[in-house]
């Protein structure tokens, strides 16, 4: 079985898409187990993000909930909301007097029009869904990939070719699980390809798409939220690695960084903690290459009242 990143303990993942009828988008739930730390970087010119501040180390609560991915731009980030009230109906979330008020980030693709209908897109209920969906799957279940989830509408090389849902990881000899989940949504390519109009055999160049690739990546290391921070910043190397060009004025570029805490590194001394935080961070940009290029080779051709998205059949 291929590597995913639910081979990190206690990390699930759900997803729900729509197909047909105007419709291609969906969303992706990651949820972790209760305790993990979060943090987040966003790198791209045009993010669409919910509830990231509070993913900041210098902010009250550093644990994460649940992770959202969604299509339908700006509009999709109400799926959180969805997820919210999942994590809320099971107890997860900061204890406050009366409740919980659960810490469900999220990120959105653009992927508006691609079913041909601009308003089909997700909602409330998708987010809940999936969040459902994320916890009814097994200890270490596959994770769907290509047009799946958030990486339904998903397309890449300004939209000349299909995108989609990726995941891979790694295991360090020190047992340390770093894992990836990649929503590839870009306006680049792999391997640094930069006419995709002539690979797809065309001859009118598209007009700059609103894109952004999205990534998770979940680590059974303890990590401070400090070191979730830089964990998430390490790893942004992993696009810039698998797309060129990447970090665009035109992608939303988001990384999402969780670590449930299982797995202690090597603290004896300042120099071999910053040895094991290397040696996990450079980890974590790896398993975001290889879940961008899962994402790409996975992703299959669709054709909607909008045009078709043929898949990338390059070498990734």
């Amino acid at each position: 079985m291929t590597s995913k990143i639910t081979d990190v303990p206690g990390i699930r993942v759900g997803h729900v898409q729509r197909i047909g009828d105007g419709w291609l988008s969906g969303v992706t739930v990651v949820l972790p187990p209760p305790g993990t730390v979060g943090s987040v970087d966003v790198r791209g010119g045009g993010p669409g993000t919910h509830e990231t501040d509070a993913l900041d180390p210098t902010t009250l609560v550093p644990t994460v909930d649940a992770v959202v991915l969604t299509g339908g731009s700006a509009f999709g980030l109400v799926t959180a909301h969805g997820a919210q009230r999942w994590c809320e109906e099971q107890r997860r979330g900061f204890a406050v007097p009366g409740g919980v008020v659960p810490i469900v980030p999220a990120a959105a693709i653009f992927d508006l029009g691609r079913g041909g209908d601009f308003a089909a897109r997700p909602d409330e209920a998708m987010g809940y869904e999936a969040a459902g969906a994320a916890a009814a799957s097994s200890e270490h279940a596959d994770v769907g990939r290509g047009n799946v989830g958030a990486g339904t509408g998903a397309v890449i090389g300004r939209g000349a070719f299909k995108g989609g849902v990726g995941t891979s990881s790694i295991t360090l000899d020190s047992g340390v699980v770093v894992g990836a989940l990649a929503v590839v949504n870009a306006l680049g390519m792999p391997f640094g390809i930069s006419s995709p109009q002539a690979e797809a055999g065309t001859s009118e160049p598209r007009p700059p798409a609103l894109n952004t690739t999205l990534v998770v990546v979940a680590t059974n290391a303890v990590l401070d939220p400090a070191e979730c921070k830089r964990t998430a910043s390490a790893a942004h190397a992993g696009l810039a690695r698998a797309l060129s060009p990447s970090h665009t004025l035109a992608d939303g570029d988001t990384v999402f960084a969780l670590a449930t805490g299982a797995v202690g590194l090597d603290r004896s001394s300042e120099q071999a903690r910053q040895v094991s935080l290397i040696t996990l961070q450079s980890a974590a940009a790896d398993a975001v290459r290889l879940a961008v290029l899962n994402g790409v080779a996975a992703a299959e051709s669709i054709t909607t009242a909008a045009g078709t998205y043929p898949a990338y059949d390059g070498a990734v």
